[in-house]
């Protein structure tokens, strides 16, 4: 949510924004805002005027009651209680015009970073890095669920059964290397100076609402019925949320935090969920980055975070690249945000594995996230959040790039430990 002052004082900036994300049916909103909140401080103004008439006469009442003046006395009384009943409806009004402006400046998308390419979708997406050579073995690269039952690690008919499409059984040696890979990711980060978290699951609407669009929301989260609770699409939702309605002193920034849950979505929109494969499923696991930092240093921690994914990517021997996300495929939270794709022998081409994104102050405009600043003031914080690792998703990767010709499954050396020493699967 960008600050009303900017609707205010450079509405068309605000307009060029909505039109640099091809989202022209929002353009109508930033007027609407303008013409709500001039009604709102109008509003505002005569009830201040109001409330300090009220007071004048107020005090008057008893005085002109002790100077025996009856008549005007019980005048004055009527005169504030007309008063009261104009400030009772005018008050009613500041409250509808000002959940009126916030609902549309809910949805009018945050200010990008000029440095975002302008493209309409994903399709135009710019590559920005390839780290690692991306290798095509001379023998067949079997789809990742054919090399998960040769090793006979994985039960979808079952997990169809019990679920539906969108879950899985992992079992044997797959599912430790799905634990390893995790645990793994999890000393990664916190070699890297991150204070490690296992957050809440589930969290409240407010925020629900505090992280993601409500377009994002209605698509992934699953609510619980009957209560005020949603199982958690990412970490980021409760690990952003820890600071809901805090201020932060200046010294004690950055936060920087990984963070291991399940995942739950509905997986809503044109991919659908694969009724055989985990690339896109309902359950999941992650470990994942979050930073909130000072507004001046949140793109210097952008180019932390992904830099880190990447290089956790490198010791396990999987090629990457980086992928620039352009306008339109901003989510409207997001200031600036890129993709990391992993290698795919099999497709030969690189399938995205992670997302890095910079929000800065969006979530904690809606979360009231603020530092505490003696020179400064209160200002809010900025946040971001990057996946380190999400399997199973980035089985498909491990599996392909380290299939051998005999069918056999390396093990990188620094997975070797949490797999009790094993260099082979299979």
């Amino acid at each position: 949510m960008i600050d009303i002052r900017l609707v205010r004082t450079n509405p068309e900036l605000v307009k060029e924004n909505i039109k640099k994300k091809f989202q022209d049916d929002k353009l109508i909103l930033v007027d609407e805002v303008l013409d709500l909140d001039k009604r709102f401080r109008e509003a505002r103004t005569r009830c201040d005027e109001l409330r300090n008439q009220r007071n004048t006469i107020s005090k008057q009442i008893g005085q002109l009651y002790g100077q025996g003046k009856r008549d005007e006395a019980e005048a004055a009384k009527k005169q504030v209680a007309s008063i009261n009943e104009e400030l009772t409806a005018l008050e009613q009004d500041e409250e509808t015009f000002e959940a009126e402006i916030r609902k549309r400046m809910m949805v009018i998308p945050q200010i990008i970073d000029d440095s975002v390419p302008i493209g309409k979708d994903d399709s135009e997406n710019v590559e920005i890095e390839r780290f690692g050579d991306p290798v095509v073995p001379d023998y067949e690269i079997p789809y990742h669920v054919d090399i998960m039952e040769r090793l006979n690690g994985i039960d979808l008919d079952s997990a169809r059964s019990t679920s539906g499409n969108g879950f899985y059984y992992l079992k044997g040696d797959i599912a430790r290397l799905h634990s390893s890979i995790l645990s793994y990711a999890r000393d990664f980060m916190i070699g890297r100076g991150f204070t490690y978290y296992i957050p809440p699951f589930m969290i409240r609407g407010n925020v629900v609402s505090g992280v993601m669009s409500f377009t994002e929301m209605e698509n992934m989260m699953y609510k619980i019925e009957g209560e005020d609770l949603y199982l958690i699409g990412t970490s980021e939702h409760s690990m952003i949320g820890k600071f809901i309605n805090t201020v932060l002193e200046k010294s004690e920034l950055p936060q920087t935090l990984t963070s291991y849950s399940p995942c739950f979505r509905k997986e809503v929109g044109a991919h659908g969920i694969e009724e055989r494969g985990v690339y896109r499923i309902h359950q999941f696991e992650k470990q994942e980055m979050v930073v909130v930092c000072e507004p001046e240093d949140s793109m210097k921690w952008y180019d932390v975070l992904w830099q880190n994914t990447v290089d956790f990517f490198r010791t396990l021997d999987i090629p990457v690249r980086t992928l620039e996300c352009c306008s339109g495929d901003l989510a409207d939270l997001k200031v600036k945000s890129c993709d990391v794709e992993a290698w795919s022998p099999r497709q030969q081409k690189y399938f995205e594995v992670g997302s890095c994104s910079n929000l800065g102050d969006a979530q904690a405009r809606r979360l009231g996230i603020r530092v505490r600043d003696k020179e400064k003031g209160n200002y809010f914080a900025h946040t971001l959040n990057n996946t380190c690792v999400a399997p199973p998703r980035m089985l498909i990767a491990f599996l392909e790039n380290n299939l051998q010709e005999d069918g056999r499954i390396r093990i990188p050396e620094p997975l070797r430990p949490y797999m009790g020493g094993q260099e082979y699967i299979g």
